[in-house]
């Protein structure tokens, strides 16, 4: 991950909106839908990237819903994020953060990363806390080109085209983007409060992008 934290230039900042990983061994998702007695599916790659995972998990299977919504819950030592997925916008990256959560793998993981200028987000997801792991497997982008990043957004973090993996971002401030970011599901109302309150507190040492000053730990993810 890029993390040039005394320079707080927008386009510097957006650079560094990433998690890292390799360009080899990227996903190739289909858009092909099929039916199932559940509703309508969507075929999903999920494909090992060579980098050591964060924590041991398998990756999710080939068939993802496409269509419906998935609230979620992190609770975390400064009170519970709730969250709405969007799984029609976005059903691989979807399937993957459910298929995470219901391993465990987001448990005891530190939000690694705030940013107080140009840019409004915490970064979470990597449970090294390091902002340098995934789960050892990466898969595509879903991306419409008209990706907007109002406050209450909740995108996933990459490292270049599609590289998704864990890392995923919280805006708690109308944020300027490209639109090169997988928008998958949006805060409640009580959460983007939650996480502006943190970052009211600022980032450790005073700069504008790093480890936030009032750390954030997720205890435990669920689903529902």
């Amino acid at each position: 991950m890029v993390r040039l934290l005394s320079l707080p230039a927008v386009l510097v900042l957006v650079a560094g909106l990433a998690a890292c990983g390799t360009d080899d061994g990227t996903a190739q998702e289909s858009t092909d839908s099929t039916s199932s007695p559940s509703g309508p599916t969507t075929d999903c790659t999920y494909t090992e990237d060579g980098q050591t995972p964060a924590k041991e998990v398998d990756p999710p299977s080939s068939e993802a819903p496409a269509t419906g919504e998935v609230d979620v819950t992190l609770a975390t030592n400064q009170g519970d994020i709730g969250a709405t997925l969007d799984a029609k916008a976005a059903p691989c990256t979807v399937h993957s953060f459910v298929s995470l959560i219901e391993q465990g793998y987001f448990d005891q993981t530190p939000c690694h990363r705030l940013t107080t200028q140009g840019i409004f987000v915490l970064q979470c997801g990597d449970p090294s806390g390091t902002g340098s792991q995934g789960p050892g497997y990466s898969f595509d982008d879903e991306l419409s080109g008209e990706e907007t990043y109002p406050a209450g957004t909740v995108a996933m973090a990459n490292a270049g085209p599609d590289t998704n993996g864990s890392q995923f971002f919280l805006v708690y401030e109308d944020t300027e983007l490209p639109p090169s970011y997988t928008v998958f599901g949006t805060l409640d109302d009580t959460s983007v409060d939650l996480v502006r309150a943190v970052a009211e507190e600022g980032v450790q040492g005073g700069q504008a992008d790093g480890p936030p000053a009032s750390e954030v730990v997720i205890e435990s993810a669920t689903v529902g």
